[in-house]
């Protein structure tokens, strides 16, 4: 008969096993070292007090630059049309199309209008959704309609807001970056302290809120905070593919807010680049990384209606050039060191060479010259040869052994900053993405001894107590800063824009300077022959001749250069036809001299091909209201600032 547990069809055999494993259990717990469960409850501890601050001191940061902001302009006791005219330039004419948005009847009017504008660009139609990144207007518009907010929280109000939050983000991700790197979330503290107190290096946030930048630096922050992590060895699956779809969201959406992305994500690129030819980076990784950048921009081209100065980008050309030629090239990183250095420059130069034909046959299939002017400006900057040192076998050596200490999320981040503190030194506004990161690797380096003691203490940094020295500099200004208060004062232009909405036409059109037009387009809508948005050739060239206003040309050249604009009235501005802010050669007035070829005002030397000009600077002379300039230009409004004439309608 069988027994009960046979029955059941338990053996004997297995419940005398669980009795073994449990004993087993038992013994190891107490092999366990006795500090075991303390040490886990501390990293518990820490990680939860480090998480937490993290989040207080981004928090506490938004809160700072948001009463700056307030201070600084009253922003909250000014009529509409000043906090209008508070965000200058291209601000101006990003936060027109989220009012545009909400001024809208239907989301499908207004998403018709951005798509179909013509207000932005006299005498054209353009598609704004494709020529400028205003996704976020759109979607920040659609989100304040669809939320119950309207009784309570102004549309301005929601904008800002929105903005100095992402602040709070922006700090965050950098305080994980530091955290990561260094292993103790002190080093992020110390990330987000320095910041802050560098804020005039590392932000401009409180006084150009609707920047591209302001929108996209954010989500770059949390792109390098998830590549960091993703960088570190024996990572588990799961943990894998959530990071991995942290950096590709992180990367559409820094791509899709900000129209410089692509030279960002290039440094990056060269940054995996030289990682993964150094075999510092696992092959399967970088080619991860590469793709996300790709299918980001592809997907952001895509939304932008098949932008093609994003399809012309270095960038894809570049990471395409690197996966072909890892294709065709086999066994990159084995042999002897001078086998892998051959392979490694033959490897070198097949990436640059299919970089620049896939580059210049995708521009030349499309026609691309919408960022011409920006390699014309790279040039300029860096108008000399590079060069390159031969290096020594010892050095070599040090170079190697640099290598093998440094660990693949700690070497990208140090690539990450030399290149873009070169980036920092050819353009100005690049300066706060670059001293942001310094931040963070700075941080990370006075907490890790161990790795940079030396390099610090060769430039005489390290010096771990130098960061009580700063709080207790920079708190007295922190504190001054918030109690400084001021107010938006700026009644010339305030006059401006309220007789421009009184006395002219809806339809009609303006010509002036792109900054001042900006304005215009915002606080009164009417439609403007240029703008402070300059990626596109056509704009550019629009724009140079409705700056011969400020040239030595002739009224009739003037009248007809406007007219073919379709321009209605012409805004001439004192402070460009005087400037004396600038050194001579530097001024606007003078930029066009040369253009024009004609001599430059003022005491000093000209360039011998320049010949004096036969009119006088027409922004001087239409002042006199000599009969040529009043046949074709009548005063209609001035200012201590600002002359608007209407254009007379004869040819």
């Amino acid at each position: 008969m069988m027994s009960l547990r046979q029955r059941k069809g338990i053996k004997t055999e297995d419940i005398s096993e669980d009795y073994s494993a449990q004993e087993e259990n038992v013994k190891l717990e107490d092999k366990l070292p006795s500090g075991y469960t303390s040490r886990r409850l501390w990293k518990i501890l820490s990680f939860t007090a480090g998480g937490t601050i993290a989040l207080c001191i981004g928090l506490l940061t938004s809160v700072y630059l948001a009463t700056l902001h307030e201070n600084d302009l009253w922003f909250s006791n000014i009529k509409e049309v000043e906090r209008e005219i508070s965000f200058r330039t291209e601000c101006g004419l990003y936060y027109s199309y989220y009012k545009q948005m909400l001024q809208a009847p239907t989301l499908k009017q207004g998403l018709h209008g951005l798509i179909y504008d013509n207000k932005t660009e006299s005498m054209r139609t353009i598609n704004l959704l494709e020529r400028m990144n205003i996704y976020q207007e759109v979607f920040l518009s659609i989100l304040y309609r669809a939320l119950p907010i309207q009784k309570y929280l102004e549309p301005v109000y929601f904008y800002i807001y929105t903005l100095f939050g992402l602040q709070a983000i922006y700090v965050t991700a950098l305080y994980i970056t530091s955290w990561l790197l260094s292993g103790t979330w002190l080093s992020g503290l110390l990330a987000a302290f320095w910041y802050v107190t560098n804020r005039i290096d590392t932000t401009r946030v409180e006084f150009t809120i609707p920047l591209r930048e302001n929108w996209a630096l954010p989500f770059f922050a949390i792109q390098i905070a998830a590549i960091t992590y993703f960088l570190r060895p024996n990572l588990q699956p799961l943990s894998e593919r959530l990071i991995l779809l942290a950096i590709f969201i992180s990367t559409f959406l820094f791509s899709l807010t900000w129209q410089f992305n692509q030279f960002m994500m290039l440094m990056q690129a060269l940054v995996l680049f030289i990682l993964d030819s150094l075999d510092m980076l696992p092959a399967v990784k970088a080619t991860w990384l590469y793709n996300i950048q790709i299918t980001g921009l592809l997907l952001v081209c895509t939304l932008q209606f098949f932008n093609s100065m994003i399809l012309g980008s270095l960038l894809i050309s570049f990471n395409l050039s690197v996966l072909i030629a890892r294709k065709l090239q086999k066994n990159l990183k084995t042999g002897s060191f001078f086998n892998r250095l051959g392979k490694l420059l033959l490897h070198l130069f097949m990436v640059l060479c299919l970089t620049l034909f896939l580059n210049n046959i995708i521009k030349k299939i499309l026609n691309l010259k919408s960022d011409e002017h920006i390699f014309k400006f790279l040039k300029a900057k860096f108008g000399f040869g590079a060069t390159s040192d031969s290096t020594n076998q010892q050095s070599m050596s040090k170079m190697e052994k640099c290598t093998i200490e440094l660990k693949p999320e700690t070497a990208y981040n140090l690539i990450h900053t030399i290149l873009f503190g070169f980036l920092a030194l050819s353009t100005m506004r690049m300066k706060y993405l670059w001293t942001s990161h310094m931040c963070v690797f700075a941080s990370f380096g006075l907490c890790s001894p161990k790795i940079w003691e030396l390099l610090l203490k060769l430039v005489h940094l390290y010096n771990p107590k130098r960061a009580c020295l700063q709080s207790r500099t920079f708190w007295p200004g922190m504190m001054d800063e918030l109690s400084e208060l001021r107010e938006f004062y700026d009644p010339d232009t305030v006059e401006l824009m309220n007789w421009i909405n009184t006395n002219t036409p809806r339809k009609a059109v303006f010509a002036g300077s792109m900054q001042l037009l900006a304005g215009v387009k915002l606080c009164t809508g009417r439609i403007l022959t240029n703008h402070p948005h300059y990626e596109d050739k056509g704009l550019r060239e629009r724009t140079r001749a409705v700056y011969q206003i400020y040239a030595k040309r002739s009224p009739e050249e003037v009248h007809a250069l406007l007219r073919s604009f379709g321009t209605d009235y012409v805004i001439l501005e004192d402070s460009i036809c005087y400037e004396r802010r600038h050194h001579r050669g530097c001024r606007l007035r003078d930029l066009l001299d040369i253009a024009n070829g004609h001599t430059m005002d003022g005491p000093g030397e000209n360039d011998p091909d320049l010949k004096p000009a036969g009119h006088p600077r027409f922004c001087e002379e239409i002042k006199r209201n000599l009969a040529p300039y009043v046949a074709h230009f009548t005063r209609v409004f001035q200012n201590k600032t600002f002359h608007v004439y209407k254009l007379s309608k004869n040819k």
